[in-house]
């Protein structure tokens, strides 16, 4: 991984999006067995004095006492802020966990440990760039993306929004910790990296249907990043050391596409909204929280089905409708135009039924049953989920100008 970062940052250089935001802070990353020894080295070459671990009583235990014993072993005073969960011992990236992160970190720490998976590196990286103090990434499981980019998806006031804010500057992945992960956070992890085959689409979709930013670098990084999953899946069911840190260097790999093109459109797409629209129902109606991957592992199964199926299904009727023409002109001269590779984009989905089984090989849900999620919220869902954020995704095309019903659909 050391050399793979220094070879992002000089292509990173040379992108032709020339997008303004693809400096890439990362220093160093470090994934192998053992790895939490080497935090201690690393800060005290940086001449951090007084680190700041962010944890809760589950992370805290897999790794954040151990980190804090080695820190103390060096004579570095460490300190701790372990989060308070809600009343269903989920802890969420609110406005409750952003203030109390806020209030213990105060002024005198001088770098943030986040210790954890997604949601304590979402609240981490809020909070060190609303304090201007910079982070250090330590997963605890490899279930989520979001460890190198720039992104901190929140709840604020019960909504669902993400915030464009800092990366880490550097990465401990131990695998000593991260093959104790509970099998349901591995099977997660695989869910957020196969999300890819949706969240590409939906971005070369808005590519050529609304003359969306693109970068190639980070396009291909992700292609790349998801194939290497794929095709070790075996060896990551397994959950042994080989497996493990595939997988971790996948994830890490994708949250650095979203670094480089400073967005998450390389991995967050249509799923990742419906995703979303779910969380923030289960958090309305005061229910337990499902694991990120878990949801856009099915949401990802489920949109392969409909953008196969209803969308190329309708794409030649509605290019010659005079009624949506009307209404949609340029949107329809560019999908015209772009027509050939669009079909392209959608067909090189895999067959939904392929992604099922993979799911299934690792004991991941493949359906919204299995997350308790109902019929009716999925049906919401697939009309609603498109307008939390604004891009032109498939989904949004589906609603905005095919108005598809779903009925049919909902249970694939």
């Amino acid at each position: 991984m050391e050399t793979f970062i220094a070879e992002i940052h000089d292509l990173s250089k040379t992108c032709s999006c020339q997008n303004e935001h693809n400096e890439i802070p990362i220093e160093s990353i470090v994934v192998k067995s053992g790895a939490l020894n080497k935090v201690a080295h690393y800060l005290t070459k940086k001449s951090f004095k007084y680190p700041k671990i962010i944890a809760d009583d589950k992370t805290m235990k897999a790794a954040g006492e151990k980190l804090a014993e080695l820190l103390e072993a060096e004579g570095i005073k460490v300190t701790s802020c372990q989060i308070t969960p809600d009343e269903n011992g989920d802890v969420v990236a609110d406005e409750k966990a952003l203030v109390q992160v806020l209030l213990e970190t105060g002024k005198t720490s001088d770098v943030m440990i986040a210790v954890g998976s997604g949601t304590i590196h979402d609240i981490t990286r809020f909070c060190s760039a609303t304090l201007n103090i910079p982070f250090i990434s330590v997963p605890t499981a490899p279930s989520v993306d979001g460890f190198t980019s720039l992104g901190a998806p929140l709840i604020v006031r019960g909504e669902k929004k993400t915030f464009q804010m800092t990366s880490p500057i550097a990465v401990f992945a131990d695998i000593d910790v991260l093959k104790n992960a509970p099998k349901e956070m591995i099977a997660a992890g695989v869910g957020d990296v196969i999300a890819k085959y949706t969240s590409l689409a939906d971005w070369k979709f808005e590519r050529h249907a609304a003359n969306a930013p693109f970068c190639e670098l980070s396009a291909e990084l992700t292609q790349l990043t998801l194939d290497e999953c794929v095709n070790n899946i075996d060896k990551i069911a397994s959950a042994d050391e080989e497996g493990i840190t595939i997988l971790i260097e996948s994830l890490i790999k994708s949250g650095i596409a979203m670094l480089v093109f400073g967005q998450s459109h390389p991995a967050s797409g249509g799923e990742h909204h419906l995703s979303h629209y779910w969380e923030m129902d289960l958090l309305k109606n005061n229910r337990p929280q499902v694991l990120h991957g878990a949801k856009v592992g099915v949401t990802t199964i489920l949109l392969s089905s409909i953008y196969k199926t209803k969308f190329l299904a309708e794409l030649e009727n509605i290019l010659d409708n005079p009624a949506i023409q009307e209404k949609h002109e340029q949107l329809l001269v560019n999908i015209r135009e772009n027509e050939d590779q669009i079909k392209q984009i959608i067909q090189a989905i895999p067959d939904p039924a392929d992604t099922r089984k993979l799911m299934e090989s690792l004991g991941g849900p493949v359906t919204p049953e299995e997350l308790g999620i109902s019929d009716s919220l999925v049906q919401e869902s697939l009309k609603h989920a498109h307008n939390l954020r604004d891009r032109y995704t498939v989904l949004k095309f589906l609603n905005e100008v095919l108005q598809t019903e779903y009925d049919t659909v909902a249970k694939v």
